[in-house]
C-alpha cells in the first residue's frame, strides 16, 4: 500500500506519462516452490522427478514434545546446517496446529527444502492396542484441523496418517483403522479444495509384514488408496552392500508396486555410518521404485542416531554429519525420470495369515459427527494441550462401502490463507489504467 500511495503522488505531480513509467513488473517471489505431486510410482516437483534427500527432524524428541516448525530462533539457526548439508526434505514428528508457522515454512522454502509432517501428536493419535475406540471424531477434527495449518504452503509435500502403529504381528489388526484414517486424509483434503497434497502411511522396520502393509494400503478402491507408502529400514549396516543388506530383494519385492515408495528413516547405527547406502538409493539400481529417503535423525538425542549437537543457539557437526554430507554430494540423482512407472495400478489385498491378521477389504466407516468436518471445516486445533482423544468422542458405528471416501466438492481448489508461498501475480495493468484515469482528471481539472 505505501508502493501505491508513492506511484499516486508521482501522477499527480509529473502526469500520465511519469506515472506508466513509475509502475515496474513485479518480480516473481524468490522463496517459492513448485508444489510436489503424484505420477505413477512416483514423485514430480512441475514435470521434474523428485526425488527427497531428507532428514528426520525433531529436537527434544519424544521426551521433550515441541513444534520446531512454530520455533523461529531454532528454525532459523537449523537452516543454515540443512543447506550445507544439502537436503531438500525434512520429516517432522509433531507440530502444534494452534501456532502459526508461516515464517519458518517460509524460509524453508526460500532454502529450497519441502515438508513431510506427520499429521498427529502423542495424545492425538491411534492407540494400536485399542485402535476401534480411539477412532473417533475428537481424534479426526484435530488430524484435520493440522491439515488446515499446512495445506497452504506449497512446501508442504505430505502429510503421514500414521507411523509404526504396527510394530510387530500382533498389531496388524490395527490396519484396517490406519487405512481408513488415510481415506478420511484425503477425503478432506479434497472436500476443503486444498491442492491434492500427498497422503500415506510410515511403516516400522518389521519384516514379517511390510510386504503385506504396502500391498493393503494400496489396494481397494480409489478413494482408500493411499497416495504413496513409506517405511523404515535400517537394515543396511555399513560395511554393507546393496545385495549384502537385502535391498536388492527389497527393489525386488517392490517392483510392480504403483504408488511412489520412500525410506520414512534409515541409517542404522550398529557400526560406523558410512551412509554407503545413499549411493544405491539415488542410482538406477533403487530409482524405479524408491523415491529417496529420511535419514534418522538431525539432533542427537542420546540414541547415537543424531547428526548433530545443540546447545542453545550453537550447532556442533557431528561425524555422522561429516559421512552423510559427502554420501549427498558425491551422489547425483539419475538423469531423466529415474526409470519410474506410470501405470499407478492398485495392488492386490493381501491374504490373511499369521503375520498379517486382517481378512477383509471393508474399513470403519468414519464416525458420523465427523462427516460435517467435511464440508464445514474442523475449526481450530487443540495444539499440544487438550486432553487426548484415545478414549474420547465417537468411535464408527459400522463398515463404509466402497467408494464412500470419495471427494464430494466440487469447483476449483483453493490456495489456502494468507500464508500461502505461491502470492498470485499481480498484473500492473488495472493499476496503470486507474492511475492514468486520475492523473488526467486532476489535469483537466487544472485546466479549467
Amino acid at each position: 500500500m505505501k508502493g501505491l500511495s508513492a506511484v499516486i503522488s508521482t501522477s499527480v505531480a509529473f502526469g500520465a506519462t511519469s506515472v506508466i513509467a513509475a509502475v515496474a513488473p513485479l518480480a516473481p517471489r524468490a522463496n517459492s516452490l513448485p508444489p510436489v505431486s503424484v505420477k505413477g510410482n512416483a514423485f514430480f516437483a512441475g514435470d521434474k522427478r523428485f526425488y527427497m534427500r531428507g532428514i528426520d527432524y525433531q529436537p527434544g524428541g519424544s521426551s521433550n514434545v515441541a513444534d520446531p516448525i512454530a520455533d523461529i530462533d531454532g528454525c532459523k539457526r537449523d537452516l543454515k546446517v540443512f543447506t550445507k548439508l544439502g537436503i531438500n526434505t525434512i520429516r517432522v514428528y509433531t507440530v502444534d496446529n494452534s501456532k502459526n508457522h508461516d515464517e519458518c515454512m517460509n524460509a524453508l522454502a526460500a532454502a529450497g527444502i519441502y515438508l513431510v509432517l506427520d499429521a498427529n501428536t502423542p495424545k492425538y493419535s491411534l492407540n494400536r492396542a485399542d485402535p476401534k475406540i480411539s477412532y473417533n471424531d475428537v481424534y479426526l477434527q484435530n488430524i484435520f484441523a493440522t491439515i488446515d495449518a499446512f495445506a497452504k504452503y506449497d512446501n508442504t509435500l505430505a502429510f503421514f496418517s500414521g507411523n509404526e502403529v504396527i510394530n510387530d504381528d500382533q498389531t496388524t489388526a490395527a490396519a484396517p483403522y490406519v487405512k481408513a484414517v488415510t481415506r478420511d486424509m484425503r477425503q478432506y483434503i479434497g472436500n476443503r479444495k486444498y491442492r491434492k497434497i500427498p497422503v500415506g502411511y510410515s511403516a516400522a522396520d518389521v519384516n514379517s509384514n511390510r510386504l503385506e502393509m504396502a500391498q493393503y494400503m494400496n489396494c481397494g478402491s480409489d478413494d482408500e488408496r493411499s497416495d504413496f507408502f513409506a517405511f523404515n529400514d535400517y537394515s543396511w549396516c555399513d560395511p554393507s552392500s546393496f545385495k549384502i543388506s537385502g535391498w536388492d530383494q527389497k527393489v525386488k519385492n517392490f517392483t510392480d508396486y504403483g504408488i511412489p515408495l520412500f525410506l520414512s528413516e534409515y541409517g542404522c547405527n550398529t557400526n560406523k555410518r558410512e551412509f554407503k547406502e545413499v549411493a544405491s538409493l539415488y542410482s538406477t539400481d533403487m530409482t524405479s521404485v524408491y523415491s529417496g529417503g529420511l535419514v534418522y535423525e538431525y539432533v542427537e538425542e542420546g540414541s547415537k542416531y543424531g547428526l548433530v549437537k545443540i546447545n542453545g543457539d550453537s550447532v556442533e557437526e557431528l561425524d555422522d554429519f561429516d559421512a552423510l554430507k559427502t554420501a549427498f554430494a558425491g551422489t547425483p540423482n539419475p538423469q531423466g525420470d529415474g526409470g519410474y512407472s506410470q501405470s499407478g495400478a492398485a495392488s492386490k489385498c493381501p491374504a490373511k495369515s499369521s503375520t498379517f491378521d486382517v481378512d477383509t477389504a471393508a474399513l470403519p466407516a468414519i464416525p458420523e459427527p465427523a462427516k460435517k468436518f467435511m464440508n464445514q471445516g474442523a475449526g481450530t486445533g487443540v495444539g499440544l494441550g487438550g486432553s487426548g482423544s484415545q478414549n474420547a468422542g465417537t468411535g464408527s458405528s459400522g463398515t463404509a462401502t466402497a467408494g464412500s471416501g470419495s471427494v464430494t466438492a466440487t469447483g476449483t481448489p483453493k490456495k489456502g490463507a494468507a500464508g500461502a508461498l505461491h502470492a498470485p501475480a499481480l498484473s500492473v495493468t488495472p493499476v496503470i489504467c486507474g492511475l492514468v484515469v486520475i492523473a488526467s482528471s486532476l489535469l483537466g481539472a487544472a485546466l479549467l
